[in-house]
């Protein structure tokens, strides 16, 4: 990459600095990953991995030995360590992008894709996650590019001879990431590039003997170790549960066929109008007969159609396609055309109402967290930079300076706001009312922890050491679980039965919960042998 590629790059590095340091971990997945590497270690697990007893085969284990590897080194989990493995495979996959198109992109139009694909919603979301998508996008994007490297010198030299052998240990990496979407992507995109050049007899050059010997291999290794440690049972519900059944008829995140035609729309915001709009003008005006775009546009097409028809859908699926959706559109953008230009300047527009926004969410009640003094100032930042980019466009016409100023923008506004997160915390994750439920069981010599109201509790084992008990609100009110810690949702205090049992007592709140002691019950057993003695 070019010098201010890589300054643009470090920016965007240092600025999400401060998330990566004070940020919680989401209950959703990230809590759930640290505690099935807490289990794997503490049942010494490599292969298997099982959530709280059951058998947890949702993922390969590559990513899970990151978090297990991190727990090791520092005794405890550590965000920013576990951040890395988001946000270095983002830097890659731009780096592997900004090279690959380097003939085809100008300077400045290569800065504006590998800026556009940073700030892209999901792109940018899934850098700042602890998530395995961003790592298997980096994979899948090598694999394409080692493929590439094969084709274009048809198949003969010392490089190709090197990248027959990467292909399928890119692509395998990819499936020991996140699973079947990692080889689906170029084993579906190999062939239908080649179908489409008329050369599908030379298909052998990228996908034969050697790189199923390697992949086969590879499978085999895992799968063995897998069967060893786990059983058929475990294999099993790998093998089959998790891919076949998945596809066919899921039996979580099912979705219908046109779903990903919606989530697109965001998923690539605040780019998405521009994105869009100029691949289909690409598409429709034969601007991509060339190999390259021809390459990009089977991977864009094959795998949305190819994910569209699996039962399971999120929007993360479509991670892989962010990359050559944004390449193949900065590429074959006109360099003058008016309509394009307003598919910049209304997200630009939308992106000036930060701050009335964020001042607006602070007054209404559910969102008055947001009304925090450098949120406030993130969203000026973000207005500030809007307006700027806006200016520069309209005046100047400079479509990718205004593209670049505001998604520089966008990195200023998290590094302000990133300042933020201890005192937002609450909202995110477990992590402080766990501290707190902690700290008064150890004033009142607790040993039980109960929630209510609260999903995903099962993995607050991270902080608590213990899974909680799951109480109903009759049970509580019963005094099953007299003298526990309670945590419970704040709206479930305000209901019958507990907003008359609970309201005396002491409690302490963290967000959207409260924590609290329930009181000792009496029951008539313990009083008849109180009476005995």
């Amino acid at each position: 990459m070019k010098r201010n590629h890589w300054i643009l790059l470090l920016l965007v590095c240092v600025s999400v600095i401060p998330v990566l340091i004070f940020r919680d971990y989401t209950p959703s997945n990230e809590l759930r990953y640290l505690s099935l590497a807490d289990e794997a270690l503490r049942d010494g697990n490599v292969m298997t991995f099982y959530n709280h007893g059951e058998i947890y085969a949702d993922k390969p284990p590559l990513y899970l030995w990151i978090v297990m590897l991190g727990r090791l080194l520092f005794g405890e989990h550590v965000m920013w360590f576990l951040g890395l493995f988001s946000l270095v495979p983002a830097a890659v996959t731009v780096g592997v992008m900004n090279e690959w198109c380097r003939e085809e992109l100008s300077e400045r139009r290569s800065a504006a894709a590998q800026m556009m694909l940073l700030s892209g919603g999901l792109f940018l979301g899934l850098a700042l996650c602890l998530r395995m998508d961003m790592l298997m996008t980096m994979f899948i994007v090598l694999a394409m590019r080692s493929f590439w490297r094969i084709y274009s010198v048809d198949g003969y030299s010392r490089n190709a001879e090197r990248e027959r052998w990467l292909l399928p240990i890119w692509t395998f990496l990819a499936l020991f990431t996140k699973g079947p979407v990692g080889v689906l992507v170029p084993l579906v995109s190999i062939p239908v590039f080649l179908l489409s050049r008329r050369k599908l007899r030379t298909i052998g050059r990228y996908l034969g003997w050697r790189f199923w010997v390697v992949m086969l291999s590879l499978c085999a290794l895992w799968w063995g170790g897998v069967y060893l440690e786990g059983g058929s049972e475990y294999l099993n519900n790998l093998l089959f549960h998790q891919t076949i059944d998945r596809a066919v008829d899921a039996f979580h995140h099912k979705e219908p066929f046109w779903y990903y035609l919606i989530t697109i729309w965001y998923s690539l915001f605040p780019w998405s109008i521009f994105v869009i709009f100029a691949l289909v003008a690409a598409w429709a005006q034969r601007k991509c007969y060339d190999d390259k775009s021809a390459l990009f546009s089977v991977v864009i097409l094959s795998t949305f159609v190819m994910m569209s028809a699996f039962s399971s859908k999120l929007a993360v699926y479509l991670l892989p396609i962010f990359p050559f959706m944004v390449y193949l559109a900065v590429a074959k953008a006109p360099a003058r055309s008016r309509l394009l230009r307003w598919t910049v300047i209304i997200p630009e527009a939308v992106l000036a109402l930060a701050l009335p926004a964020m001042i607006v969410c602070a007054c209404l009640e559910q969102t008055a967290w947001l009304g925090q003094p450098l949120f406030i100032a993130g969203g000026a930042v973000m207005t500030a930079f809007a307006v700027v980019a806006l200016v520069v466009l309209l005046r100047g016409r400079d479509m990718w300076g205004s593209v670049m100023t505001a998604s520089l923008g966008m990195f200023a506004t998290i590094l302000v706001a990133g300042w933020q997160l201890p005192r937002v915390n609450n909202m995110i994750g477990y992590a402080v009312m766990c501290e707190r439920a902690e700290e008064i069981a150890e004033q009142n010599d607790a040993t039980d922890y109960v929630v209510c109201g609260v999903r995903r509790s099962e993995n607050m084992d991270v902080y608590l050491g213990v899974v909680p008990e799951v109480a109903t609100a009759e049970e509580i009110v019963e005094g099953k679980w007299s003298g526990s810690v309670l945590m419970v949702r704040n709206r479930n205090l305000t209901k019958e039965p507990l907003a008359a049992y609970l309201a005396n007592v002491e409690r302490v709140t963290e967000g959207d919960y409260s924590i609290l002691l329930l009181p000792e019950v009496v029951t008539p057993e313990e009083v008849l042998t109180i009476e005995n003695q």
